[in-house]
């Protein structure tokens, strides 16, 4: 399997279909003032840092980090495409943008992600990678439909 992690061309129109998939996929969930993904334009934005992964050529995964404050930035856009789950893609992500975060300076990563069944996979995946959940920070405000983690990254 052949795998690269670059920054992302955000004018490649596979990467915009992709984060349309991904927003799709949050539409079921929660309603929209509880969904808090980011869409193309947003991550286009000062202070946000988009990655992809691609596997064997085809793009299979997106994250990024967005600042939040000095020394703390979220985890945002975090997703795997649904034929490349349970192959640790995710796993690869999410080291990427914690050693990034870490080479910057970026004294601690969060997250905000759902609190429903279908957000069960990922919430385990971060506890794995040891955050713990906190209370909302940034502009967050506490939300039955968001489960809010954190991290330190000099803890890696």
């Amino acid at each position: 399997m052949d795998i690269s992690i670059t920054r992302a061309d955000l004018d490649d129109p596979a990467l915009a279909d992709f984060l349309l998939a991904h927003l799709r996929d949050m539409e079921p969930t929660a309603p929209p003032e509880s969904r808090h993904a980011l869409d193309l334009a947003a991550l286009r934005a000062p202070g946000v840092r988009l990655w992809t992964l691609h596997r064997d050529g085809e793009l299979a995964g997106t994250v990024a980090l967005a600042a939040v404050e000095p020394d703390h930035e979220e985890l945002k856009s975090m997703r795997v495409a649904p034929s490349a789950r349970g192959l640790g893609i995710g796993h690869l992500l999410l080291r990427h943008v914690l050693d990034d975060a870490r080479a910057r300076g970026v004294e601690r990563v969060s997250l905000e992600t759902g609190s429903q069944e279908f957000f069960a996979p990922a919430r385990a995946l971060y506890i794995a990678h040891g955050f713990a959940v906190c209370p909302p920070f940034g502009g967050y405000i506490a939300d039955p439909n968001s489960v809010f983690l954190t991290r330190m990254t000099a803890e890696m």
